[in-house]
């Protein structure tokens, strides 16, 4: 029989009778619609809280809303028919199937705890085969990625080989175990290309969101979160934007990894998320570059080439 594993993933969660960093089981039943039910409904408040678009915020609540009531479990859909089963149930779709069979395959959602200022992407990667806390460290701080959809990304497009203990053949063996997990998760829909960019918002875009986030933050215009790491005061100091630009929905964040810390990045690196309207999540950090052609410049890292481009269009047109 499937069984899903369940898993508080901040102190406020709902109690589900295991400790925080250890995942239990229960029988496939309707009980863990009710569970990915309250946190679509957590995720929606602090949304809400936030100031996210209300449409973001009610499709979370409409998702809900259908979990809760549905007569067969999820985890049973799941397990039949994949993402393709979940993608197919009422006010769901792709985005929201995505999460959920996160949810479903490691009993934790990203998002929610990003949105609390509990995401530790060291803990996610470290449930690779192969990948340990130090490694699974360098790996965040090098790629900026907190995802395991962001990691195989990098996995496809060369940028896994440049962390420090990753060659060509590390990186070919944890290509291959993200496409077994994740095409698990998805039906096996198809692994990125090698390179490719495909359904994201222009550089242009990104690096408008970047502005607007970091002026806001520094005007004091934001809400803000009290992260768990790097904050044993528990301040409430990491500003968030949540924007909507044309078709694609944005979260924006300074970047919270010890790098950031080590390095002094802490006001300079942000982490934007961004989300189409079948809440599809990819990410991009941006930062002041230090050398080269575009040294002093805000660039999108792994599309340098977009922003030099970009920026050789500014002087033309100056």
């Amino acid at each position: 029989m499937s069984r899903f594993r369940i898993c508080a993933i901040a102190h406020s969660i709902v109690a589900t009778g295991c400790e925080r960093g250890k995942l239990g089981a229960v029988e496939t039943s309707t009980g863990e619609n009710e569970q990915i039910a309250e946190w679509l409904r957590q995720a929606a408040d602090l949304l809400a809280a936030q100031g996210a678009n209300p449409f973001r915020v009610s499709a979370y609540r409409r998702a809900a809303d259908t979990l809760a009531r549905w007569p067969e479990s999820v985890a049973a859909i799941h397990a039949r028919e994949g993402r393709k089963g979940l993608d197919a149930l009422p006010n769901i779709g792709e985005g929201l199937a995505n999460a959920i069979a996160e949810m479903l395959t490691t009993g934790r959602w990203n998002q929610l705890e990003r949105l609390r200022g509990s995401l530790d992407p060291a803990a996610l990667f470290q449930t690779i085969p192969g990948i340990g806390r130090e490694l699974a460290r360098r790996i965040h701080d090098t790629l900026h990625v907190d995802t395991l959809e962001a990691l195989e990304q990098a996995a496809h497009d060369g940028r896994l080989e440049s962390v420090p203990g990753i060659g060509r053949r590390r990186a070919a063996a944890i290509r291959a175990v993200l496409t077994d997990l994740l095409d698990r998760r998805r039906l096996r829909r198809p692994s990125p290309a090698a390179g490719g960019k495909p359904g994201e918002p222009p550089v242009t875009t990104l690096l408008d969101v970047d502005r607007e986030y970091r002026d806001k933050a520094e005007g004091g215009k934001l809400p803000t979160i009290a992260p768990k790491r790097f904050n044993p005061e528990g301040e409430s100091w990491l500003p968030v934007l949540h924007a909507t630009h044309g078709e694609w929905h944005f979260t924006a964040l300074y970047s919270n990894t010890a790098r950031a810390h080590e390095l002094g990045r802490t006001r300079d690196w942000v982490v934007i998320y961004f989300y189409d309207d079948q809440h599809v999540e990819k990410q991009h950090t941006v930062v002041t570059e230090t050398h080269g052609s575009l040294a002093g410049k805000r660039v999108v890292r792994g599309r340098e080439a977009e922003c030099r481009a970009h920026y050789a269009g500014e002087a033309a047109d100056a």
